[in-house]
């Protein structure tokens, strides 16, 4: 491991010998906040990463986010950046959509149980410099122009200020927005229409200070956003029902003016904008967020309106799923049918957020008086109906977002994990900031355990693994070592008895409640091989299979510390704890 980078695994890989001629391991295409983030994690990891970008160094890129969701501050906490984000901005404990229905974000259960109002160039402004300090190389005014790709990699063509040329990678992720060239490279449709059109946007000074940092407003004809980025600059977003036109049809400071009056009753004495644009919004989405070795994320593969302030985040979240897996493949810890996860776990919270952000600006823009009368009936239900409201807030915030889990598997598997406090005095979050897999155990229990791999809870991964025939079968009754590098080991602060294995991106990969010794250093053993790679005994992923197999019999059959695990949105807790002491570090 590089010692100045905790994250870093370096070392020669099946994937990297495979083909000499590459100019990286992972091309990303694209510096937004999803690229930034993407390309820092695969650089801390120690893989090569290039990151394009078609814009010169010296243009600044067209920020409309505003809003930093619970979930992404904990991925930014797992990456040592969201202490630094939340100092600089204001957090909002009361979520009003549209001057409607009312969220309570203050209620999550996080460190972060707010939303996080600050512009979207100070989270690029951190993630680009943590990117750079890992050692991704920057490239802009690089237009792609096409693609070509192979079984062992992909060759990209550009085009800039010297030329053309092409440049080659194992993999290369789009991250390059809704007018992808990605996207359109590989020939992936974008289905969907738009939903609203003639959105202003604004970034302005006030005369008389709001009672809020964030105010939202609407009536049947407007609706309106003020946001303040601290600095005596406000972000205005507004819509006018009778003021409609074209995006290329210039905007001014006079209409900016009159939706806010409209939207939020007074206009706050706007003035000096420094830039004014003007915008449609569509809701679409890539059927596929993968083809061959290429990937889509953020807004390249799904986009939707501006409602709920979940764009940036959703991104963000494609990233921190995808970096881990091309990691442990093109190191050699994984097969590559790990990298189909990413479609099976990503697209349908795409298509989640699509449907939410699109009933919440529908709600807003509905004129006819059945349509208000249905607004104002889901607007009372989500404010008087608690569990409504609070399924709502952790949907909204990303917190209430779980994967898919195979079949046998934990209760927890694919939830969430969240911010532990462990025996040492750390919390998880800080353990995952070195990028690997954390297990925690028992207090007085080893993390290395012996036995049968014959019996237990069944690992909850996706992908299938793939026999080798010329590895050979370890003893099943060695002590397991993974692979150097990959995994973290900790201990429950109090006695809790479960044991859980965390992914790098901060989901539960496994748990198990077994209390007979066998049986619980049996499961532990064949999800450890199975999630970590190879042991020293010559022992890979592929191993495992038999052993899964038997373990999520015995599993089913035990259905007192067994369950099928939920779907994407479903909810699933750590269990109450014993004492205080073992609480989380969330609340």
């Amino acid at each position: 491991m590089d010692a100045m980078n905790p994250r870093s695994d370096k070392g020669d890989t099946k994937e990297r010998a495979a083909d000499e001629s590459r100019d990286a391991d992972v091309l990303v295409v694209g510096a937004g906040p999803t690229g930034l983030l993407l390309a820092g994690d695969l650089a801390e990891a120690g893989l090569s990463v290039t990151l394009l970008e078609r814009r010169p160094d010296t243009t600044s890129n067209l920020t409309r986010a505003l809003a930093v969701h619970a979930r992404t501050l904990e991925q930014l906490d797992a990456r040592g950046l969201a202490d630094e984000l939340v100092a600089g901005g204001h957090r909002i404990t009361r979520l009003r959509l549209f001057g409607r229905a009312d969220l309570d974000p203050s209620q999550l259960p996080s460190r972060f149980p707010f939303v996080l109002i600050t512009p979207q160039f100070e989270v690029e402004r951190l993630l680009d410099r943590r990117a750079r300090k890992a050692g991704v190389v920057f490239r802009y005014d690089s237009e792609v122009t096409g693609l070509e790709q192979d079984a062992d990699g992909v060759t990209v063509h550009l085009r800039g200020a010297g030329g053309t040329t092409g440049v080659r990678a194992a993999y290369v992720v789009g991250t390059d927005g809704v007018r992808s060239t990605i996207r359109e490279a590989i020939g992936l449709p974008f289905p969907g229409k738009s939903v609203i059109r003639s959105v202003v946007l604004a970034d302005v000074r006030l005369a008389q200070e709001p009672e809020s940092p964030f105010t939202v407003g609407a009536t049947d004809d407007a609706f309106g956003l003020l946001g303040s980025f601290g600095d005596g600059w406000y972000r205005v977003i507004g819509w006018n029902r009778h003021r409609q036109a074209d995006d290329d049809t210039p905007a001014d400071l006079a209409e900016v003016q009159e939706v806010a009056r409209l939207a939020l009753g007074k206009d706050y004495g706007i003035h000096d904008a420094r830039w004014i644009s003007r915008f449609h919004s569509d809701e679409r989405q890539a059927p596929e967020y993968r083809v061959g070795r290429v990937f889509l994320a953020g807004d390249a593969a799904h986009v939707h309106s501006p409602a709920g302030g979940q764009g940036m985040n959703t991104g963000l979240q494609d990233a921190a799923n995808l970096g881990w897996k091309l990691a442990a493949v093109i190191q050699g810890h994984a097969p590559a049918a790990l990298l189909d996860s990413y479609q099976a776990e990503r697209h349908p919270v795409g298509k989640m957020v699509l449907r939410s952000s699109g009933a919440i600006i529908r709600l807003a823009l509905v004129h006819h008086a059945p349509g208000r009368a249905a607004r104002a009936v889901a607007t009372q239900l989500v404010n008087r109906l608690r569990p409504l409201s609070r399924r709502a807030v952790r949907n909204l915030s990303g917190i209430g977002i779980a994967y898919p889990a195979g079949p046998g598997a934990h209760r927890l598997a694919g939830h969430r994990a969240p911010d532990i406090h462990l025996a040492d005095g750390s919390r998880l979050y800080e353990l995952l900031r070195r990028g690997r897999f954390v297990l925690i155990t028992p207090a007085g229990e080893p993390a290395i355990a012996q036995g049968p791999a014959n019996s237990g809870d069944a690992p909850s991964h996706p992908a299938p693994a793939r026999p080798d025939a010329s590895r050979p079968t370890p003893s099943r009754t060695d002590a397991l070592r993974p692979a150097d590098g990959r995994l973290i080991h900790a201990v429950w602060r109090g006695d809790r008895r479960t044991a859980l294995l965390v992914r790098p991106d901060g989901y539960v990969a496994w748990a198990t409640d077994a209390t007979a010794p066998a049986e619980r250093a049996a499961a532990l053993r064949t999800a450890l091989l199975h999630w970590t790679g190879s042991t020293p005994d010559g022992a890979t992923p592929a191993d495992a299979t038999s052993a899964r197999s038997a373990a999520a019999s015995a599993a089913a059959a035990d259905t007192s510390t067994t369950r099928t695990a939920t779907s994407t949105g479903a909810s699933a807790v750590i269990p109450a704890p014993a004492h205080d002491a073992d609480r989380p570090a969330d609340r």
